[in-house]
């Protein structure tokens, strides 16, 4: 592992630090948007005071901090793989380069000793059988603040619920009592915890440490100027009949629906998860500077 000297300084003086994932740069968005996002957000991190740790893995290596050539490197690489937790041993031993998913980064963002990890959404559990993602999991084990917007739309949100309570991941609504649900800022679902600050945040995720509790506190931080939660729902039940139609399944099925509810709905998801992912570095920075404060 590799990390950047900014980072390893802040890291060593006990400074804010947030980390970034890299599959929404290798995988989430077409050249040049990639690069120009992964920009804005270190960008917003540093604004708000922390220092941004985009995390990849280049030629093998665990790279804890992208440089500014680094970064348009893996923006422009076809290459480039997805790093999961199944993987990732593979792809560093093969001398690889990919983008880290939220689990990969979860895992390795901690184990370098970051304690405020953004993105967007989380994956969490499918309407098709035994299609889980690895992201759950990860989350239940590994003690870490991940700002996100909530569980991924094309997602079965009610179960992805229920498998986060079983796995004792602790769920704080940032100023909200209801499941935000990516592009929608709600949904039907409540909430076991609310948040009004970050600083509220940061004290909630002290205290779990300090209790000794396992997992993630996961601040799900709702949209801004999100999209209705039934319209969403109806886009994202069309592109799934449309798969089922096609045959597409597999690692196929996500890229698809993300795609298809994307022309569903003219471009108004893209907007909105640009957006999302913008917000959320900056609450995740605000987080991880009340954090550095505490200690």
């Amino acid at each position: 592992m590799r990390l950047h000297p900014e980072v390893a300084q802040a890291l060593q003086t006990h400074q804010a630090v947030v980390a970034l994932e890299s599959t929404v740069i290798t995988h989430g968005l077409p050249r040049p948007l990639n690069l120009q996002l992964a920009q804005k957000l270190e960008d917003t991190v540093r604004q708000a005071g922390a220092v941004p740790a985009t995390i990849a893995i280049l030629k093998g290596e665990v790279v804890v901090g992208l440089t500014p050539d680094e970064l348009k490197a893996i923006a422009a690489d076809d290459s480039a793989d997805k790093a999961s937790l199944w993987n990732l041993g593979a792809l560093v031993a093969q001398g690889r380069s990919a983008g880290t998913t939220v689990a990969s980064t979860t895992f390795l963002a901690h184990k370098a000793g970051i304690q405020v990890f953004a993105t967007g959404g989380i994956g969490g559990v499918h309407p098709h059988p035994y299609d889980e993602s690895a992201d759950l999991l990860e989350l239940s084990r590994t003690p870490i603040v991940v700002v996100s917007a909530g569980p991924k739309s094309i997602l079965d949100l009610a179960a992805t619920l229920e498998r986060l309570e079983s796995l004792g991941v602790a769920l704080l609504g940032y100023k909200t009592n209801r499941l935000p649900a990516f592009h929608s800022p709600t949904s039907p679902y409540l909430l076991p915890a609310r948040v009004e600050s970050a600083l509220e945040a940061a004290q909630a995720f002290r205290a779990a440490r300090g209790l000794g509790l396992p997992g993630a506190s996961l601040v799900l931080n709702p949209i801004s100027k999100g999209l209705d939660f039934a319209q969403v729902q109806h886009w994202v039940e069309q592109a799934t009949q449309e798969a089922a139609r096609a045959g597409i399944g597999g690692k196929a099925l996500t890229p698809f629906l993300l795609r298809r509810i994307s022309e569903l709905s003219g471009g108004q998801t893209d907007e909105v998860n640009l957006r999302l992912l913008e917000e959320n570095a900056r609450l995740a920075a605000q987080i991880a500077l009340a954090l550095a404060e505490l200690e």
